[in-house]
């Protein structure tokens, strides 16, 4: 298991939501290594990764969102089913994996990336307008939703460095069944199952709080 690459965004201007301005979703592998640091509460823009930045502070950034990881392999997936290359960074993550089950992995499960960093899986992405207007394809968000691959925010533990070639250790998986995969399903299209989420200690309390409200727990 290791980070095929890291990824930064480009700051672009964003005609896909209003309000937003600009967009940080256009991410390019970068050469070398990159500081990693927790950002602080959502609302500022800042992100994890130095050189990093998200515009859209209401939804995006913050310690519980500091860093976006995405298979390489469920990209390789997305290439066959939309006939288009998609270079690594094309949905916006941070971290493009290779040999790491990113959707399979438990709210609150460590990973160790190369020597020093440690990230703790927080919560999945849920796509937005932003997304579907980068990659061009109407209904994009229904489609990305149905297939339930939507990677993994994590928020930083431990600081330090890393590089693309840096191996990815488990540390940790916590005594719940709650993966990414279940969370985002429970989030969007299966309802039925937000409860089940509150087994997550690790769970965003920003989180937590929909998931009381949905489900009246």
């Amino acid at each position: 298991m290791n980070v095929l690459s890291v990824n930064l965004g480009i700051p672009r201007s964003n005609p896909w939501k209003n309000g937003s301005g600009r967009t940080g979703i256009d991410k390019r592998p970068v050469a070398g290594r990159v500081a990693v640091a927790a950002p602080g509460p959502k609302g500022t823009g800042a992100v994890g990764l130095a050189g990093d930045e998200v515009f859209d502070v209401k939804h995006h950034g913050g310690d519980d969102q500091a860093v976006y990881a995405y298979a390489r392999e469920d990209l390789d997936g997305w290439e066959r089913e939309l006939g288009r290359p998609l270079a690594n960074g094309s949905f916006g993550e941070n971290l493009t994996t290779a040999g790491l089950d990113v959707n399979g992995a438990l709210i609150g499960e460590r990973w160790r990336i190369g020597p020093d960093v440690v990230l703790e899986v927080s919560c999945p992405r849920i796509p937005c307008g932003t997304f579907q207007g980068w990659l061009e394809r109407d209904g994009w968000i229904k489609q990305f939703t149905r297939a339930g691959l939507p990677g993994a925010y994590l928020r930083v533990v431990e600081p330090g460095e890393l590089g693309a070639g840096d191996g990815v250790e488990v540390l940790y998986r916590p005594a719940h069944e709650v993966t990414i995969a279940l969370a985002f399903r429970a989030l969007t299209l299966e309802p039925a199952l937000l409860p089940d989420l509150l087994a997550a200690d690790a769970l965003p309390e920003e989180t937590r709080a929909l998931v009381r409200r949905r489900s009246a727990v």
